[in-house]
């Protein structure tokens, strides 16, 4: 159990860490061909990530959790299929070492610009640091410290652990008693407006910075408490909240 009553819960892959080295591991292994197919590299990269938290999610709904990066491993030829490749099988236009190949990228994607100097300023103004992912803690935690950002080891937690992802109530919750309740102040940030909305309606103050989805669409996930542009801006606006 935490002792303070200021604490800031992060999001990391998407939110903190960016998917540039994915996107780019694509264009090296299958741009050429993907675009001789009139596909991009980038929106095939974007769906296949969101196939695999769709599948994933649902996966956990049903009562079957199975970690993300296994999804993400198992539906690379179902979304090739999808992409809309004419006339050829998608086993004979990738291989699986082009599939381990990117899951590799995957394994190595990198943090944002800002990132310790928001946990500076969030920790100078007395909050605790945490880390709410969906990918297993070895992972995802190593995308922070190979990119030189320290975070404690005991602040990290997965859904892996929990059996449920995100954006399930109970896992926002099981963060959330953690903390102490007398005089508590929690916050949960995440580029993802659908995480900061389904933590905020748990009881998070919620946070949300435009790096990854760039529009909020509040007319259906709500308004946020903080609003950002960058990490640093993100950490300015709840040390400066009044509510």
């Amino acid at each position: 159990m935490a002792s303070s009553s200021k604490h800031v819960v992060f999001d990391v892959v998407g939110t903190l860490v960016d998917y540039e080295a994915f996107y780019e591991a694509i264009e090296v292994r299958l741009g050429a061909k993907l675009r001789a197919q009139n596909i991009g590299a980038r929106i095939f990269g974007y769906a296949w990530m969101e196939a695999g938290e769709k599948e994933y999610t649902y996966l956990s709904m049903s009562g079957g959790y199975v970690a993300y990066f296994d999804v993400l491993g198992a539906i690379f030829y179902r979304t090739l299929w999808q992409a809309g490749l004419t006339e050829e099988d998608p086993r004979h236009f990738a291989t699986d070492d082009d599939r381990d190949f990117l899951l590799a990228a995957y394994r190595a994607l990198r943090p944002r610009p800002g990132v310790a100097d928001c946990f500076r300023k969030l920790r100078d103004a007395g909050y605790i640091v945490w880390a709410l992912t969906s990918g297993d803690v070895v992972r995802v935690s190593g995308y922070l410290r190979n990119g030189g950002v320290d975070f404690p080891p005991e602040n990290f937690v997965s859904c892996d652990t929990i059996g449920v992802c995100k954006p399930a109530p109970a896992v926002y919750e099981h963060v959330l008693k953690k903390f102490p309740a007398e005089n508590l102040e929690a916050w949960f940030a995440a580029g993802h407006m659908w995480d900061a909305s389904a933590a905020r309606r748990t009881g998070f103050k919620g946070a949300w910075v435009s790096l990854w989805e760039k529009e909020m669409c509040s007319e259906i996930f709500g308004e946020m408490d903080v609003v950002a542009d960058s990490l640093p801006e993100m950490a300015d606006g709840i040390v400066a909240f009044k509510g």
